[in-house]
């Protein structure tokens, strides 16, 4: 497959050229360590208050949070391994490419849940309680990770039964195309990614018209804008999810014309089509939430801000508010 021709040969063509793209490298790693740093904080967050452990939502933004960094290390580590060109064992290379693609799928399929418990708390308030359970929410996990997990084996598998034994202990500049040795995986791969985002746009549509239907006739109008705003972000940020699995079909094209514009093109994709959508998740549920965010920023200056009191009172306002309705 071209992507192989790619990978295999750039560093005979770029070897000398790469000390220009350093710069961005750089710039990468910074941006990787402060989307680190937010995330980071925000699990911390979420895992003081017992109040956030308990919520759907909640739950499900910070399974968000730690699959999008472990994603995010474990895609900088190959981008890293691709810019020097430093070869690894095939076998570890595989376990690593594995776990990226369960993962850039989990993310999809999460945004969607949280979409789902949107429409369930917007438009079926009286029942959202009794949906969402200990039990819902696990099956919901199960799942989403099912799912994720489908087209990841089923490239494994297949790159196992059309590799030979001995390939398995070489040595190799691992990247996620390095599994897709054959057209028809390729092919195979795109039509179960196709099904799947087509699948989750008819929810997201689903969800805002529901929502967007549900806004007009309700009396908390603020609450019901607020959720379709909410979906409309989800919508984009799945947008830019899906689009990372094109990035190599808009690589190859310029890799025949000059391999340092695709080299520029390749970090582009990284910084748009990886980093940016998953740089999302905290900005719609760790900044627009108001519960979050004033214990989010509690903790970010230390405890120094004297909103604890505010905190307790906002959080119990909410509580007792939920247990009126």
């Amino acid at each position: 497959m071209q992507n192989l021709d790619i990978n295999n040969s750039l560093s005979n063509k770029t070897v000398v050229n790469f000390s220009k793209p350093y710069t961005q490298m750089v710039f990468v790693q910074i941006l990787v360590s402060l989307f680190l740093y937010v995330n980071c904080l925000m699990i911390y967050t979420f895992l003081k208050k017992e109040m956030f452990r308990e919520e759907t939502r909640y739950i499900l933004f910070a399974q968000t949070l730690l699959v999008d960094s472990a994603f995010m290390v474990l895609s900088d580590v190959l981008l890293i391994g691709g810019h020097y060109q430093y070869v690894i064992h095939t076998i570890p290379c595989l376990i690593i490419c594995t776990a990226v693609a369960v993962m850039s799928v989990c993310t999809p399929l999460t945004l969607v849940a949280m979409c789902l418990e949107r429409y369930v708390a917007i438009c079926m308030p009286l029942r959202h309680a009794d949906i969402s359970t200990s039990r819902t929410r696990f099956q919901g996990l199960l799942i989403i990770w099912s799912i994720s997990s489908i087209i990841p084996l089923f490239t494994l598998v297949a790159y196992l039964a059309v590799t030979p034994s001995g390939a398995l202990l070489s040595y190799t500049v691992c990247s996620v195309e390095l599994m897709l040795r054959k057209d028809w995986q390729a092919q195979a791969r795109a039509i179960i990614l196709q099904f799947l985002f087509v699948l989750m746009i008819i929810i997201i549509i689903f969800v805002y018209i529901k929502i967007m239907t549900a806004a007009r006739a309700a009396s908390s109008e603020n609450k019901k804008s607020k959720g379709l705003r909410t979906v409309i972000l989800h919508a984009f940020q799945l947008f830019l999810c899906v689009m990372q699995f094109l990035t190599p079909y808009i690589e190859m094209p310029f890799w025949k014309v000059d391999v340092m514009v695709f080299v520029n093109v390749r970090y582009s994709n990284f910084i748009v089509f990886i980093i940016a959508p998953h740089c999302l998740s905290p900005l719609i549920y760790g900044l627009r939430d108001e519960k979050f965010f004033l214990v989010l920023r509690h903790h970010a200056m230390c405890g120094l801000d004297n909103g604890k009191l505010k905190i307790n009172q906002t959080l119990n306002f909410n509580r007792h508010h939920k247990c009126q309705r």
